[in-house]
């Protein structure tokens, strides 16, 4: 086994990624970067990142989503406010398949976009908060997500973008944690929302003959 992975921490807490390039499963570190980790299981049990894209795709170096606008300027934490960093001296940016935390160049500036390193990036290290690893050979469809089309004229961002289509929570750290509302809900809401705008739409075409 590398030094490297002796090295790390156990992790505490399991969460899947289905993309479009197939399923990636996380090992989190639940007890080193607690505030992240909460972050992202709450958004996911929200809901929150279904069918977003993977907005930023830098070869050999990472790969990005958590923005759904898919522009890279937005996103929220469900904290309600950006939380801050979690550096931790056994989370280093060593290796590709490193989960973290991404930020507009400003510490203590977290929300919901995250990335994963591609290869070892330390000049990341106490820039970025660590919080989970890729586990086994689900690595590979990272290396897939990267091999795409980029733009000629906006700096690594992909013609085509990859989705990513939900995270499922397989094993929650934190049992306290109370979505501000379930993916069900969220659901039913769109639902009625697009059965609303269809029926706007009826009424207006009703007005027009």
């Amino acid at each position: 086994m590398s030094n490297i992975y002796v090295t790390e921490p156990p992790t505490s807490g399991k969460i899947l990624l289905s993309t479009s390039k197939g399923d990636i499963e996380v090992e989190l570190w639940a007890r080193e970067a607690p505030k992240a980790v909460r972050n992202i299981i709450a958004l996911a049990m929200e809901g929150y990142y279904d069918n977003m894209i993977w907005h930023r795709i830098v070869p050999g170096f990472c790969i990005q989503t958590g923005d759904p606008t898919g522009t890279g300027t937005g996103g929220e934490s469900f904290y309600g406010e950006p939380f801050e960093d979690e550096p931790h001296q056994r989370l280093r940016f060593t290796r590709r398949g490193l989960l973290a935390m991404a930020n507009p160049g400003e510490h203590n500036m977290n929300e919901s976009q995250f990335f994963i390193t591609l290869d070892a990036t330390p000049e990341l290290t106490a820039k970025h908060t660590i919080f989970g690893r890729i586990s086994g050979p689900t690595i590979y469809n990272v290396l897939s997500l990267a091999e795409v089309e980029l733009s000629p004229t906006e700096p690594d961002r992909p013609l085509y973008p990859p989705k990513l289509h939900t995270i499922k929570v397989l094993e929650n750290p934190f049992d306290d944690i109370v979505p501000r509302i379930t993916r069900e809900e969220k659901l039913a809401q769109e639902a009625n929302r697009r059965k609303a705008r269809a029926e706007a739409g009826k009424r207006r075409e009703k007005v027009k003959k």
